[in-house]
This record gives C-alpha cells, sequence and structure tokens, in this order.
C-alpha cells in the first residue's frame, strides 16, 4: 500500500499514503520535533529554519516515517463508512485571498485570474511581501486586490502559523494543534463575494461573529447581515424546509414535467432522465435535447446539494445527432464549474451513458423525505373493510351498553360510503343494521382529514368520547 496509518486520537486510525507526505516530509517532521522541544520563550524564528532536501516521489514511506516518529498532519478527508480520516502532510493555511504553503518559497497564482498582466502584478506583489520559508498560492479572489489587502491576509495566516508552532511546544501526541474556524467563518472566507446581497442568521451568537468577521473581511459588506426573530422556523420562512423535502427524496420532478430517479448503489450513483409528461414539439429529437438539458442543470445541484462522490452514471434520453451529443457535454462541463469538487465529466458512451467522476470529501448527504404511513405503520397493509366494520361495532357495542346515546361515528368518506350505502333509502346498509339491532339511531359523518382506517366517536355534545 506504501502508506501508514497514523493515531490521532481517533476510534479508527487515519491514513496516510506516500502521495500525500508532501515533498517536504522531513522538513516537516523536524519541524515537529524541533517545536515539540523548544523552549524559547518567543519560539524559534522560522525565517531561519533550515529547510531538509524534498524526497524522492518513487520513494517507501517507511523509508521517510521509521521508528514510529510524531509528525504534524492535516485532516484531508473525513472518516467514511468504515474508513477512518485521509491525512495529508502538505500543510496549506487558506486565507481569503491566499493560501500559505510552509517549506516550499514557491508563487503561484490561480488559473481561473485569466489576465496575465493580473497574473504578474498579483505574483510580483505577493513575492515581495511573502516571508522567507512560506510558499503562497494566490486564490482567485485576489484578483483585483491591491498590496495592503493581500499583505493584511498573508501576515494573518503567518500569525495562523506561528500559533501552530506555539500550541506544539509540549504537546503529547495524538492532540490537536489547530482546529478549522467555525463553519460559518470558513465557508464565508471561500464564498463571499460579490454576488452576497444578504446575510440572515438567526442565531444572536452566530450573528455577532459572522457582524465581526465581515466587518473584519469585507467592511463595505456589514448592511447584508441581519438577525431573523420573526418567531416562525426561518427554514420554513424562506421556504428551504420545503426545497430540502423535494429536493432529496428519489424522485426529483424539473419545472418542464421531466423528472430524475436517483438510485444509490454500493459502488457507484445511478441517475435515469425521464421525459415525463413534456412535449414542447413534435421534433423528438429536440424533446430530448431540451429535457437533457435541463436535466443536466439540476443534475449538477444535485451532486452539490446531496454532496455525491465517486461514479455517477448518468442514463440521458436517447439522442442521435453527435452535435446534440456535444451540446450536452458542453452544458454539463459548464453547469458543473462551479462545484469546488474536483471532477471529471466523460463524453457520452455508445450505450447513451455519461459518466461523472466527482471528489468525495465527507459522507454524502441524506435527507429523509418520506414518512410513515399512519394507516399502515409503513408496513404497506391495513386491515379489511370487513374487520374494520368489526371493530367499530365492537366499540359501539360498548358505548351503547354504558348508557351513551345520540352518538355520532366520524370516520374517512371512503368508509362513511361503505357503511351508509344500502339497497334502499339505507336500508340494508350498516347503520341501518345497528340502528335496527341496538334501538338507537346512529349518525355516520364523513371526515376527509382521516385516513383510511381511523375512526372516532362523539357525544350529541360534539365532544369526543376516549375509549
Amino acid at each position: 500500500m506504501n502508506a501508514a496509518f497514523v493515531d490521532v486520537g481517533f476510534e479508527k486510525d487515519a491514513f496516510l499514503h506516500y502521495t500525500d507526505l508532501s515533498p517536504y516530509a522531513r522538513s516537516l517532521l523536524k519541524f515537529t520535533q524541533q517545536a515539540m522541544n523548544d523552549n524559547s520563550p518567543e519560539g524559534f524564528d522560522f525565517g531561519h529554519f533550515q529547510v531538509e532536501p524534498e524526497i524522492i516521489k518513487t520513494g517507501k514511506i517507511n523509508e521517510v516515517l521509521n521508528g514510529k516518529p510524531h509528525i504534524l498532519v492535516q485532516i484531508l478527508k473525513e472518516p467514511i463508512a468504515a474508513k477512518g480520516p485521509r491525512l495529508s502532510c502538505e500543510i496549506s493555511l487558506p486565507g481569503r485571498f491566499v493560501v500559505i504553503t510552509p517549506f516550499n518559497d514557491i508563487v503561484a497564482v490561480s488559473r481561473k485570474i485569466h489576465s496575465s498582466d493580473e497574473r504578474k502584478r498579483l505574483q510580483k506583489i505577493v513575492e515581495a511581501i511573502k516571508p522567507k520559508n512560506f510558499g503562497v498560492i494566490v486564490r482567485t479572489a485576489a484578483e483585483g486586490k491591491n498590496t495592503a489587502e493581500l499583505h493584511e491576509d498573508l501576515t494573518e495566516l503567518v500569525a495562523t502559523w506561528k500559533t501552530i508552532q506555539h500550541n506544539l511546544k509540549g504537546a503529547v501526541a495524538p492532540a490537536k494543534i489547530l482546529s478549522e474556524q467555525t463553519k460559518t467563518t470558513s465557508m464565508l472566507r471561500d464564498l463571499l463575494n460579490e454576488d452576497f446581497n444578504k446575510i440572515v442568521i438567526n442565531d444572536r451568537n452566530i450573528f455577532n461573529d459572522t457582524k465581526s468577521y465581515i466587518q473584519r473581511i469585507a467592511p463595505d459588506k456589514i448592511d447584508i447581515v441581519s438577525y431573523y426573530h420573526n418567531g416562525s422556523p426561518i427554514f420554513d420562512q424562506f421556504s428551504v424546509t420545503k426545497q430540502v423535502k423535494a429536493a432529496f427524496g428519489k424522485t426529483v420532478n424539473l419545472p418542464s414535467g421531466a423528472y430524475l430517479i436517483i438510485e444509490h448503489t454500493e459502488a457507484l450513483h445511478v441517475i435515469d432522465v425521464n421525459s415525463g409528461y413534456k412535449s414542447v414539439s413534435n421534433n423528438q429529437e429536440q424533446n430530448a435535447l431540451e429535457t437533457n438539458m435541463e436535466a443536466a442543470e439540476e443534475i449538477a445541484r444535485q451532486l452539490r446539494l446531496r454532496d455525491l462522490g465517486g461514479i455517477i452514471v448518468v442514463d440521458f434520453i436517447d439522442m442521435k445527432l453527435p452535435d446534440n451529443k456535444r451540446k450536452l457535454i458542453e452544458a454539463m462541463e459548464n453547469f458543473m464549474r462551479t462545484d469546488r469538487a474536483k471532477h471529471a465529466v466523460l463524453p457520452i458512451s455508445k450505450f447513451g451513458l455519461m459518466q461523472i467522476t466527482r471528489q468525495r470529501m465527507k459522507p454524502e448527504v441524506t435527507i429523509n423525505t418520506q414518512e410513515v404511513c399512519p394507516t399502515c405503520n409503513g408496513t404497506g397493509k391495513i386491515s379489511s373493510a370487513l374487520i374494520l366494520e368489526d371493530e367499530i361495532e365492537k366499540n359501539l357495542s360498548y358505548l351503547i351498553n354504558h348508557q351513551h346515546k345520540d352518538l355520532i361515528l366520524a370516520v374517512h368518506p371512503i368508509m362513511h360510503a361503505y357503511l351508509t350505502k344500502g339497497s334502499f333509502l339505507g336500508i340494508g346498509s350498516r347503520q341501518w343494521t345497528w340502528r335496527w339491532k341496538y334501538k338507537q339511531k346512529v349518525r355516520i359523518r364523513a371526515n376527509t382529514n382521516y385516513h383510511l382506517t381511523e375512526f372516532h366517536f362523539f357525544d350529541k355534545q360534539e365532544d369526543e368520547i376516549k375509549l
């Protein structure tokens, strides 16, 4: 396997593969040991740290991690199913505009910044302000930012590395040296941009933290944060609950009438595209293309929503024209562009299937949108009308024997029809039979809110009689 199992204090040992060691693994081992044994009050100067030679790409892990050493690691992927956490020794600390990578001393600019002049400008700025022994990756969000903004972000990250160095002092393994920021601030750090016009929060502490964080990173956006306290649940108010219920079922309906069927297996996820009642024109090929285009956009959204990973096989509606297949592939790649997980879209196979691979960072999101049937309690079977009729009569007999009069029986409309319909004017119905048998009139009332086998007895004051 060329990998090591590392005790990080979790119930299962974490997994560290040789390819995740980082070329600077020996420098990291040396730094970890030096920081743990450091006795100086301010800590040693990382700028004067002597970086060790890089490890070779084709080496063996026991040549690097021999003797069970203490090493600083970063969680790459959280535990999934029976697997423990996946680790990396390529330590990186992300900020809003830059990411720092200790030991490598290189500056790289995001490929998503297309302007060569802007890339050169950012590279020149960062090379001028970068401390020794730190590599810096300039993020897409840095486009158009000035030296002061980049320097502030870089300074904060260097301070975080100093905190790691300080926390290592005297640490007893396994130990947590640094935690990620809160989920809220890490999301804002990675996602906040000019398109945000409103952030609504229903927790006072998160609201205060968010205000102070945005005041620090984007003061001009401070007014978009608002506190929600309208009484009703925030997800209900903004229709999030309804959308979640609609989006996480096995069947996902599309506005046109087409729908997706999403199935999960041990090895992969399968998505079937169905046209439903969609019929825009008599041109079958055009209908298939339009349905597939609509489905592609929703599939890209579902992959992000549910965080589906691994292999995803999509069975689109068959199309004959190569141009239409090419349009669909280009559209899917475009819809997937906003997905921050690593992914690849393969061409449609001769069987009409598209394969998508997507990086799995954590367990997929599954939300149960189904509820247990109140009539059958999940068994899929209910009592027959005859048995239900016997149960009602048994309760009726009990109440009449205990001197109850002018009874009202409330049942589901279907049961109401069964009990009241007779051969002539109700004669021969169960209601008529009970009146003759018990010498007492029983009124039967339909209630559409009842499930099929539900019934209740009421007295003449309309008060329910508890049985």
